[in-house]
Parts: C-alpha cells; sequence; structure tokens
C-alpha cells in the first residue's frame, strides 16, 4: 500500500520549503538538492582559504603576510579561465560523450591534489627550518595553484551542468539555489572551523586540511553521480570561435568603463580581506575561533543585501544608483573596522565587518543588473562570465596588494621611518582600509556616466532582480 500526501498538505508543502519550486518532473528535488552540493565544497574551501588559513599562516606560522597574500589570491588569478572552460565544454564533448562531468570530475581531483600537498607544506612551515623553508613555500604555493585552478573548473562545469538539466523556466531559480548553497557552505564551514580550531595545533589544522580533502572528493562523487547524459555529437562552434565573439563584446556601448567599475569596485572591497582576521587576531587579541567566524559574518551581510536588492530594484531603483548604495555604506564600515582599534571595541570590529559584506553584496548585485542590461541576448552568457571573472581577478589583486601594503607598511613604521607617533603595529594595517575608503570615491566618479547611459533601461522591467537572477 503506498502513503500519498493529501493534496492540501503537499501544496503548503511545496509553498513554504526553500526552492521546492526549482524542481520539474526531469529534475526531481532530491536529484536537484543533490547536484549542487558542488557549491558546498566550493564554500568550504573558499572559508578555508580566505578566512582560516591566511590567519594562521600569519599569525601562528609567522608567515610573511605578503607571501601568504600572494598564495591565498592564486586561486582568483585563474579567474579568467571560467570563461574559456565554459567556451569548451559547451563545444566539445569528452570520447565518453560527456560535456560537463569530465571536467567537474577534473577540477574535484586538482581540488583534492591542492589539499593534499598543503599539510605537508605547513608542517615544513611550522617548523621553520632555514633549510626546508623554502621548500615548504614552494609546497604551499603548488597547492594554492592546485586549489584554484580546480575552483575555476568545478565551479564553471557544475554551473554549466546545473543550467544544461534544468527546464528553461526553472533555471533562474536553480541558479538561486546553487548560490545559496555556496553561502551557505561558507557560513557553516567558517563555524565549524572556528570550533575545530578553537584550541589550535599545528597537528589539527593538519587534520581539518585533510578531512576536507576527503570531502572533497566524497561529496563531488555524489554531486555528479549520473546527472548527465552522454551525446554523440559535438555542440555547434560559433563563427569565428571565441576570439570573434571576445571583439564583438569588449566593441558594445560602455563595455569597457563597465568592466573597469566593476574591477576596481571589487578591488576597492576585497583589499581587507587577508588582513581582516590577521588584524583581530594581532590588534584586537581574538582567537581562531572568533576571527574564523568573521567570514561568515561577512557573507551573512552580502546575504542580506541580496534579499534586500530584490525589494529595492522591484520598486524602481536604478542597478548603478544600488552599487552607489552599496559603495556609501562601505565608507562607514572601512572606517568602523578603522576605529577598532583605537576604542578596542570588538563590537564595533564585527559591525564593520557585517556592514562590508553588506555593502559589498548591494555593489555587487548593481553591477551584475547593469551587466543583464546590456542588449544582446545571444552574448548573455559571455557578458555575465565575463563580469564575472574580472570581479574573481581583481578581488585576487587586491588580496595580493592588501598583504604586501600591509608588510611594507608596517615594516616602515616600526622602524620609525614614519615617525614616532605613527610607531604602531596598526598602521600597516589602516593604511590599506584607509586607500580602500580613496578608491570607493573612484569607484563613485567611475558610476557617473554609467547611471547617466543606463537610465532608459533603469525604467524597463529588465533590471528586476531577486536571488534567482545572481550567477555564481
Amino acid at each position: 500500500m503506498t502513503l500519498k500526501m493529501p493534496a492540501w498538505l503537499s501544496a503548503y508543502a511545496t509553498r513554504f520549503m526553500p526552492f521546492a519550486d526549482a524542481a520539474s518532473p526531469d529534475l526531481p528535488l532530491g536529484r536537484l538538492l543533490r547536484l549542487s552540493m558542488f557549491q558546498l565544497v566550493i564554500g568550504m574551501i573558499t572559508a578555508l582559504l580566505v578566512g582560516t588559513l591566511n590567519r594562521v599562516m600569519i599569525v601562528e606560522l609567522h608567515v610573511p603576510a605578503w607571501w601568504v597574500a600572494l598564495a591565498v589570491a592564486i586561486p582568483m588569478v585563474f579567474a579568467p579561465l571560467r570563461t574559456l572552460i565554459g567556451y569548451r565544454s559547451d563545444t566539445h564533448p569528452s570520447a565518453l560523450g560527456l560535456r560537463r562531468i569530465p571536467y567537474l570530475w577534473t577540477g574535484s581531483l586538482l581540488l583534492f591534489g591542492g589539499l593534499s600537498v598543503m599539510p605537508f607544506a605547513l608542517l615544513l612551515l611550522a617548523e621553520a627550518v632555514p633549510e626546508t623553508l623554502l621548500l615548504g613555500q614552494l609546497g604551499a604555493g603548488l597547492s594554492f595553484i592546485l586549489i584554484g585552478t580546480g575552483l575555476q573548473v568545478t565551479q564553471t562545469a557544475g554551473m554549466a551542468l546545473a543550467n544544461d538539466v534544468a527546464q528553461e523556466d526553472k533555471r533562474p531559480r536553480v541558479v538561486a539555489l546553487l548560490y545559496c548553497m555556496l553561502l551557505l557552505g561558507m557560513i557553516v564551514s567558517s563555524v565549524l572551523f572556528g570550533l575545530f580550531l578553537a584550541d589550535f595545533t599545528p597537528l589539527r589544522m593538519i587534520q581539518v586540511i585533510q578531512s576536507s580533502a576527503v570531502l572533497v572528493i566524497v561529496v563531488n562523487l555524489i554531486s555528479m553521480w549520473k546527472q548527465e547524459s552522454r551525446q554523440a555529437k559535438r555542440g555547434a562552434r560559433a563563427p569565428g570561435g571565441f576570439s570573434a565573439s571576445w571583439k564583438e563584446l569588449i566593441a558594445m556601448p560602455q563595455m569597457r568603463r563597465f568592466l573597469w567599475t566593476v574591477g576596481l569596485g571589487s578591488l576597492a572591497f576585497s583589499m581587507q580581506d587577508i588582513v581582516l582576521e590577521p588584524y583581530g587576531a594581532e590588534i584586537l587579541g581574538l582567537d581562531v575561533g572568533n576571527t574564523s567566524s568573521l567570514t561568515a559574518m561577512g557573507a551573512i551581510g552580502s546575504l542580506v543585501a541580496f534579499g534586500l536588492s530584490a525589494k529595492w530594484l522591484a520598486s524602481g531603483w536604478h542597478a548603478c544608483r544600488l552599487a552607489s548604495f552599496g559603495i556609501l555604506i562601505g565608507l562607514p564600515a572601512f572606517a568602523l573596522v578603522i576605529f577598532a582599534a583605537p576604542t578596542e571595541s570588538v563590537a564595533m570590529f564585527r559591525t564593520g565587518v557585517v556592514l562590508i559584506g553588506f555593502g559589498s553584496g548591494l555593489f555587487s548585485v548593481g553591477m551584475l543588473v547593469t551587466a543583464m542590461s546590456f542588449q544582446n541576448a545571444r552574448m548573455s552568457g559571455l557578458i555575465l562570465g565575463t563580469w564575472g571573472a574580472v570581479q574573481a581577478t581583481a578581488t585576487g589583486a587586491a588580496m595580493a596588494m592588501g598583504g604586501a601594503l600591509r608588510d611594507v607598511v608596517s615594516e616602515m613604521a616600526l622602524s620609525g621611518h614614519l615617525g614616532e607617533a605613527l610607531n604602531s603595529p596598526i598602521t600597516g594595517y589602516s593604511f590599506v582600509y584607509h586607500l580602500e575608503i580613496y578608491l570607493l570615491f573612484v569607484v563613485l566618479i567611475a558610476l557617473g556616466p554609467l547611471l547617466k547611459s543606463s537610465s532608459r533601461e533603469a525604467r524597463t522591467p529588465i533590471l528586476k532582480f531577486g536571488l534567482a537572477e545572481l550567477p555564481n
């Protein structure tokens, strides 16, 4: 005898269960949730690299911040590969007739390899023996390169696979689910890393990284299992190939200004990423558990920004005005972080972190909707892919710059070259945050012409936004 759910109960379950409406007969909710699990892995690794690991290497292992910043920024440097990887997976299926799964599996193996190498490199760095220090740094650099490549390949192939298996009218909700799973992975893993590393030892850190490597393979295997059907034919290639499509994209009106604005805004919000947790540890005395939670707090701020953006844009807000509002929120947010040191206020510091995430989320949404307003449906995927690549590349460059500037300025301040008043560890951190404030004013200036040129699109329904429209 088969038990059947009453119609009224089924209706309420569909209404209140998150993303239940994203499912379809060809893509049941169970299969959809299983597919989205690869985003949990991406969120976990992002939290590990950007949040926990850089703090541990700088404070506990005493690795120079510039070197850690450069290493952690490596995964972002490979972001331009996204466009090419997506193009290749569209047009070049494997010998087995699969297009996305081979790339997804290759990315998973790269992630596993990078996380497998990293514990041994950290052991060499923790011992700090001159004979093995260089070997440890090279091993850590290799692991970051493998992880960076794996992140871009896995995420690109996974998003493309989700787009393939979802019905056209369900794709926006599927994309929304994937992005929320990414944020969920970042938030949950940040909290768990903080709990596991509350009593920090190098051995405990190695165990956490090794466990993460195993989770990558297990979770991604579950995610990709029987998700793609075999195909016998290759996809159609556009005339002129990728090069011709790229030239057409760059020739679009205001495209260059738009990409520069995206890059500068991402640079302004991301320079502090690499120094945020060391700031909390060195200046405010927070332990590993408390600093690891900062990544989760920033992600929560961004998630709130995404939700409010849907309401504000639907009520008629201009996309670039929304981005400008995010920039304006960033100004007092960075100021709160700066003044947290002289006031010794942890609450002020955490409030600033949440507001930075909120302002960054508003800016990202505004720039995404502006990208959607470019009237070229045939190139919409390339436009959005380029938007994501520029944003991620600028983020990686910002991390490297933030760490290097902190080291250089701190060295000058502590050696007395900047005067007695600035002879303090806070000077290097403060310089980075002040520079970000100046960059935010530059971004406001760059947004002006975009606001004027797209005023017509602001009055059309295309600029309505919700989580459903946000690609990863």
